[in-house]
């Protein structure tokens, strides 16, 4: 399915043979079409990662000159490694032979238009030897490559990956799920998890878009314990070719889909979630719930209430909560415009668009 690069030249022999036995870290790094960025995006990495570093790179049949820059960066450096897929298979597929084929102890995505911020690798490492944590998480900051005025008014935004207890090691099942539904940032590069999480069988959905935001929860159920770094370890650049500049009504199909079986999982793992957490996932269901409707609506408004309609039907079955319970919640809260909004789009199943007026 896919071919490794060559290995590097005998003059970085040391530091790989080093990488080769046992990296603490693995860097994964899914590559397509990002020749204007991935130097700079692997130049974060090293210039602040020791010799015990892996920086792994899958290249999912780019056409530009992808490939090309990636064996010059295997060869400028022993802890960069290659593999390059003889088909394309999307990004889904290419994080899974990035987790296949990781060396590291640790792993921790980044996609190849991003890079780390300064001292990002020296607090992770320093975490890790004195806490040994599970899961990490980390903030970000977001840049917009092409950004409006209202968004140069408001600056860069840094996100906060997690909501709860910061800086110590979280163990409290209930409390990591809240946390990490509040903060709303189902991500792969702001978690930083040990193979073992991901095992064998927690792999990316192929073909499916909201592929992460199918795959967070269920890493973090797995977690047995959980450490917090408030502080920005990750520079998200928000490109014009994102997810979130080319929505179509498949991608709202996969956002209505993509929490799926989370349910069934928590049974199966015998976690009880306290009733703060059931609500954190419950109104984070409806979220999705809600943005893929506006997509259906806005996409296909003639046949939007039958896709309504199932996207309801795909939340009642996901969701730890009733529509009613979750409505009454918002409600005990004082989230009335909330309760507006998800019961807005609910009524909207069923019933047909208005005819437009010319």
């Amino acid at each position: 399915m896919h071919e490794a690069a060559p290995p590097p030249t005998a003059t970085h022999s040391p530091v790989a043979s080093t990488v080769a036995a046992r990296p603490w870290l693995s860097f994964l790094i899914p590559a397509y079409n990002v020749e204007g960025y991935l130097r700079e995006s692997v130049a974060s990495v090293l210039s602040q990662a020791d010799g015990n570093v892996e920086v792994l790179i899958v290249d999912d049949c780019s056409t530009d000159g992808t490939k090309a820059l990636m064996l010059t960066l295997a060869r400028e450096d022993g802890r960069v490694r290659c593999v390059f897929h003889e088909k394309n298979q999307g990004v889904s597929v290419t994080r899974n032979t990035l987790l296949d084929e990781a060396q590291g102890q640790y792993f921790w995505f980044l996609d190849a238009d991003d890079y780390l911020a300064p001292g990002a690798v020296p607090r992770l490492r320093q975490i890790i030897d004195q806490h040994a944590p599970s899961l990490l998480m980390c903030d970000y900051l977001m840049v917009r490559e092409a950004p409006k005025l209202k968004h140069r008014l408001r600056g860069d935004l840094r996100k906060r990956t997690f909501k709860g207890p910061k800086r110590q090691r979280i163990t409290d099942t209930s409390v990591i799920m809240a946390g990490t539904f509040r903060g709303g940032q189902m991500h792969p590069w702001s978690k930083i998890a040990r193979r073992e999480l991901w095992g064998t069988d927690l792999r990316f959905p192929p073909g499916k878009h909201f592929e992460d935001m199918h795959l967070l929860p269920f890493l973090a159920l797995r977690a047995p314990d959980l450490w917090y770094e408030p502080e920005v370890w990750v520079v998200y650049r928000q490109r014009q070719g994102s997810i979130m500049h080319t929505l179509n009504l498949r991608k709202a199909d996969d956002l209505a889909w993509a929490m799926t079986g989370l349910r069934e999982a928590v049974q199966a793992a015998h976690r009880a979630l306290d009733a703060d957490a059931t609500f954190a996932w419950a109104n984070t269901q409806a979220r999705s719930f809600i943005g893929a409707a506006r997509m259906a609506y806005r996409f296909d408004p003639l046949r939007s209430p039958e896709i309504i309609a199932y996207y309801r039907q795909l939340m009642e079955a996901a969701s730890p909560l009733p529509v009613n319970a979750l409505l009454g919640a918002y409600l005990r809260r004082g989230w009335w415009a909330r309760a507006l909004r998800l019961r807005h789009w609910l009524n909207r199943a069923g019933t047909p668009p208005k005819a437009q007026t010319p």
